[in-house]
């Protein structure tokens, strides 16, 4: 082996070979060549580095855009954007949305802008799907609805939060307040309190808002499931005909207001400041979802979507 490479530990010179296979081209005789080695044993390297976790590959499926479904709900709803993805039966239809959502704003956020985030898995994975190749200068993330609780899970607006930080190299400014307290009260008190207002102050400045949209079903409420409302309270959401929320703003089919009792129970973001978000980006998409997307793009609290042809479909016959 050539001297300068003798020189390397086992491990920065399996690094090394990756780096020159994987990245910058070279061919594995060309390494063989430059090391002074036979190919099989580059050959060897290169499977060694990928068992050390040095290398991790993934297949990245195209994404098929029903542009006929798009332009039907941009022109049906006045939406800015509507992405819709033609899923197959093999694929996973949240993280293909996901990773729709996550291109799409990683395309469109701009230097300087304030991205604003509520909760929910639909958010978490997109978070998880967002890869930068160069950061975006000066991006803030806002919090835009309260935790849920002490135990920080993936789809908790503080986690998401963090990890879109993480990705954006940006700075993060947390809603340090629960998402639901006891009664309305409780609720001005903390709303009222320096370090929510100065977040929500910022949250109100958002340029782009990712944002989920959330079931009144038993089997998909996150409100629910998160065990922060009760089966009386969410039989008292479904008797007041509530389908379903965006950022912690409740309502029927028709997009109007509903349940405000539970409304005034949460720390977050007003609705008025909420519908001045220029961007409001929602990432919704199967059978379950199809009454809440509808009403909450009659209610215009949403103006881009990111949804599948099925459930973009349904939304357009109920409409």
């Amino acid at each position: 082996m050539a001297e300068k490479w003798q020189r390397k530990g086992r491990l920065d010179l399996l690094a090394d070979v990756a780096e020159l296979y994987y990245l910058k081209g070279a061919s594995q005789a060309e390494i063989a060549q430059e090391l002074g080695v036979t190919r099989s044993m580059v050959s060897r390297m290169l499977t060694d580095a990928r068992e050390h976790g040095m290398v991790k590959i993934q297949i990245e499926r195209p994404i098929n855009e029903n542009t006929d479904l798009e332009q039907k709900l941009v022109r049906r709803f006045k939406l800015q954007k509507a992405i819709v993805i033609e899923t197959l039966n093999n694929q996973n239809r949240l993280s293909v949305l996901a990773r729709a959502a996550a291109r799409y704003l990683a395309e469109s956020l701009e230097p300087g802008q304030i991205l604003g985030t509520s909760w929910g898995t639909a958010i978490s994975a997109t978070a998880d799907e967002l890869h930068l190749n160069t950061p975006i200068p000066s991006v803030r993330v806002v919090q835009l609805l309260g935790s849920l609780g002490a135990r920080i899970k993936v789809y908790d607006g503080l986690s998401i939060v963090r990890r879109l930080v993480e990705k954006l190299d940006g700075e993060g400014i947390y809603l340090n307040a629960p998402l639901l307290v006891e009664n309305e009260e409780v609720a001005e008190i903390l709303l009222a309190s320096r370090g929510v207002q100065e977040t929500l102050n910022y949250g109100c400045q958002a340029d782009v808002a990712l944002l989920g949209i959330g079931s009144t079903s038993f089997d998909y409420s996150p409100y629910y499931l998160a065990g922060h409302v009760s089966q009386e309270e969410l039989l008292e959401m479904v008797a007041q005909k509530t389908v379903g929320d965006v950022c912690g703003i409740f309502f029927d089919i028709n997009g109007k207001l509903t349940y405000p009792e539970l409304q005034k129970r949460i720390i977050g973001i007003d609705i008025d400041k909420f519908l001045k978000i220029p961007v409001r980006l929602a990432v919704a998409g199967g059978p379950e979802k199809i009454n809440p997307v509808l009403g909450a793009l009659r209610g215009n609290y949403i103006n881009t979507l990111v949804t599948d042809a099925n459930t973009a479909q349904s939304v357009l016959i109920q409409s």
